[in-house]
């Protein structure tokens, strides 16, 4: 019988001898050592060990006693739990495990030339990280234990925690007989990470299962604070394609975290740890440089591919050498499990009298209480997992937004904040209800449902929800290419599992309105500015940037990024920004730069925008922040779209300004889309062909200047029709005329996700790529595929 083994002496087929965790370190130290993974050396005990100190002391038949009495109710988990620690703590070691224990402890001293070298003292139990059941977490570590007698207290502390109350329970839910788990004990030296930081990484994103990416959480001081969720860490985010290109930083996200706390050692040689207030400059300050991240990420591939899966791990950086340490490595459990080919249709059964209707958006349903918000200053009271009714969103109600199981709106309609927005966090929502907030009341029962088709109703009382889960598997292969609209960056990864063939819109104001929150001429133009109170918070946000600019490049490109990583190496088009003068004046400092117009749906926006003195210095911001997107970050799949251009002559200007900053169409593989939604487009299609790479039919706007209706005008909603004969002749002639020239045409408006005859249009007329919404992707791809399969191919 061995009571201890050194690390570089185990391998991962060793769990029924130290436990998942020993086990995993063992295996990287001796067979990832030489692929640059470092990890600090130490040892373990084995559950031998673990059981010989339990019949050394007699506690077999104490622990059963005590199970009984649980089992039988005649003991609280508590009483059992706290006895069990009690007595399992005052054992005394068998005298072979302790000299074991003592001369391995001695020989790591002399190993790192320290004579009672600091260590973490971590439980590993034998049933631990199996592909169904993960005891993480669950048994005690301790840290900066340093001396002989604190080391065996130490892994006393480590036995009795097989029986905190959290893990008899989970024990007992799994089905794990207590007398069939052991505990191993792995000794392991300190990185000094008290003076420099730490935290945890998976391979994997967590939120979405998205396997290209690597998410890191990072805080100063020791590591527990992030493990156990005391902290608010920092977080970034890896695209994993892109590692290993010289002269790329693939880093989706960085958002600083509080990090208002730090885990740092007691004193010079006390065993003992303790929490400090972290200093303000440390709390602003990111604890990893972009170095140190892709250093991490490269480290969690290397460990991902040995282990054949995706992979939690906790890192630290040493504060006196700045080299980082992986210090554990456990399989994920949770995404990696999740079935990446089915999505979920809805039905509502035994519902009650129908309340009111809407547009429905998504095609979920839900059922719960009304959390009834009418103003964004009362957003503080929202309920999580209620069900949101207010008269309109904006870009401030995105965080609760984000909490909610579905959203009621008095106005508005597909294309609104409250409708795109929802439809990427996968939220049932129906909007342009007229009068919910009138209707419904605080903490009353309703159910949503947007599974009938256009128009979604709620309906009074709880009904049965019943969900089918159909497959992606058999999703049809056409033709044309079915692409995705997406616009907020924090839910684009959740649609990494459709099949499609790219992004056709990524909508570059709703990053800019929700991730960055500054108008950009409010920026360049700081020193102009006279709202003080806008002023102060633009300060605030742009603190630690080498100029205001690069805080708006910075944001914008990251946002940008993690949509243009959904589907690589599949095209992604980015839609310069496209606000109207009047969305404008909301961001931060906006109103200082933008005209008060009647009518800013066809005034002040898009292509005269970008060249125009008002606003040139802010389309130059946009032009870095596509630069940085392609070429430092990778994403040389983008595509640049514009916007309303109204003229040939237009477009010249515009691709002037753009090649002034750097964005040259054909230079680096960079293309350049033109968005066809005024009639001057279709009748010019030639002269807009020569200037641009592709069209993008916005079937929104250009039904709207067709047939003269303003398409958020509630009083004319009925007179809106993308299927009127006038707005299928423009469709159909512009991709007539560009096909002609040799140009791409796509649409990205909302008609194919809400009418299939709509979809089979589109193909009759050739189109080669039709974007919608990816709550209608599947629906519109079997569309497609039907109305290819009816439609004769051209030789």
């Amino acid at each position: 019988m061995r009571d201890v083994i050194w690390f570089e002496d185990l391998s991962r087929a060793d769990v029924a001898l130290v436990g998942g965790k020993n086990a995993s370190l063992g295996e990287m130290v001796a067979r990832l050592g030489p692929q640059g993974i470092d990890v600090p050396p130490g040892f373990a005990t084995t559950a031998d060990a673990y059981r010989a100190f339990l019949g050394a002391n007699a506690l077999d038949t104490t622990i059963a006693a005590h199970m009984d009495a649980l089992e039988t109710g005649s003991a609280t988990l508590a009483e059992t739990g706290a006895a069990l620690r009690a007595v399992i703590a005052a054992g005394r070691f068998p005298a072979s495990l302790e000299r074991a224990i003592l001369d391995a402890y001695g020989e790591l001293g002399r190993r790192t030339g320290t004579d009672t070298p600091p260590v973490a003292v971590r439980s590993s139990a034998t049933a631990e990280d199996l592909p169904d059941a993960s005891f993480a977490g669950q048994q005690e570590t301790f840290l900066n234990v340093r001396g002989p007698d604190a080391l065996l207290d130490a892994c006393r502390r480590c036995f009795a925690s097989l029986f905190t109350d959290r893990a008899i329970s989970y024990r007992a839910a799994r089905g794990f007989a207590h007398d069939q788990v052991a505990l191993s004990v792995g000794v392991q030296l300190m990185v000094r990470a008290d003076l420099g930081g730490s935290g945890v990484m998976f391979s994997i994103d967590t939120e979405s299962g998205f396997p290209r990416a690597v998410l890191i959480n990072a805080a100063w001081g020791l590591g527990e604070n992030v493990v156990q969720g005391t902290v608010d860490p920092d977080e970034y985010e890896v695209f994993k394609p892109f590692l290993d290109r010289p002269g790329v930083v693939p880093i989706l996200e960085k958002r600083l975290g509080a990090k208002d706390r730090k885990l740092v050692y007691a004193g010079a040689t006390g065993g003992a740890t303790v929490n400090i207030p972290t200093p303000p400059e440390e709390r602003a300050r990111f604890v990893l440089s972009d170095d140190e991240i892709l250093a991490l990420a490269r480290m969690a591939c290397t460990i991902e591919t040995h282990y054949g899966q995706p992979m939690d791990m906790e890192w630290a950086r040493d504060g006196e050498t700045g080299r980082l340490w992986i210090v554990q490595a456990r399989p994920e459990t949770v995404q990696s499990r999740a079935d990446a080919g089915v999505i979920r249709s809805y039905s509502v059964r035994n519902a009650g009298p129908v309340l009111l209707t809407g547009l429905s958006v998504g095609a979920a349903a839900v059922a719960g209480r009304v959390c009834r918000i009418e103003s964004a200053r009362d957003i503080g009271r929202f309920v999580d997992g209620a069900i949101l009714v207010t008269a309109n969103t904006d870009p401030d109600w995105v965080p609760i937004m984000k909490r909610a199981t579905a959203i009621v709106t008095d106005h508005g309609g597909r294309t609104s904040h409250a409708a795109i927005v929802s439809r990427e966090l996968g939220l049932p929502a129906i909007v342009g209800t007229g009068n919910a907030t009138a209707l419904l009341s605080d903490g009353q029962e309703v159910t949503v449902s947007c599974a009938e088709g256009e128009e979604g109703t709620v309906h009074e009382g709880l009904a049965e929800i019943a969900t089918e889960e159909v497959s992606l598997s058999d999703l049809p292969q056409t033709r044309t290419r079915v692409m995705l609209n997406l616009a907020n960056p924090a839910a684009a990864l959740r649609w990494w599992r459709l099949p499609a063939d790219g992004v056709g819109l990524a909508r570059m104001e709703f990053v800019v309105s929700n991730a960055v929150r500054v108008h950009p001429m409010a920026l360049v133009r700081f020193d102009d500015l006279t709202d003080q109170a806008a002023k102060a918070e633009i300060a605030a946000l742009t603190a630690g940037h080498a100029d205001r600019g690069a805080y708006f490049v910075d944001r914008l490109a990251r946002g940008l990024s993690r949509i243009a990583a959904v589907c690589h190496p599949h095209p992604v088009i980015v839609r310069m920004s496209d606000f109207k003068s009047n969305e404008y004046a909301d961001l931060l400092g906006g109103r200082a730069f933008e005209p008060v117009e009647e009518n800013p749906m066809i005034g002040f926006r898009g292509a005269s925008r970008y060249y125009s003195p008002a606003y040139r210095e802010g389309f130059a911001l946009e032009c870095r922040a596509i630069r940085r997107l392609r070429e430092e970050m990778g994403f040389d799949n983008v595509v640049v779209m514009i916007p309303f251009c109204r003229s040939p002559a237009e477009a010249d200007r515009v691709l002037g300004v753009m090649a002034e900053n750097g964005l040259r169409r054909g230079e680096n593989g960079l293309q350049v889309h033109v968005m066809c939604e005024i009639p001057s487009n279709v009748i010019l299609a030639e002269s807009f062909a020569a200037r641009f790479d592709g069209f993008s039919i916005g079937s929104n706007d250009l039904t709207q200047l067709v047939l003269g209706v303003d398409r958020d005008s509630e009083a004319l909603a009925g007179l809106f029709d993308e299927n009127d004969p006038a707005v299928l002749w423009m469709i159909g002639e512009v991709i007539r005329r560009a096909h002609a020239t040799g140009s791409k045409v796509g649409l990205c408006g909302q008609a194919p996700s809400n009418d299939p005859g709509f979809a089979r249009r589109l193909v009759e007329f050739g189109i080669d790529s039709i974007s919608v919404t990816p709550d209608s992707f599947a629906a519109v791809k079997r569309n497609v595929a039907a109305a290819e399969a009816a439609r004769p191919r051209k030789a």
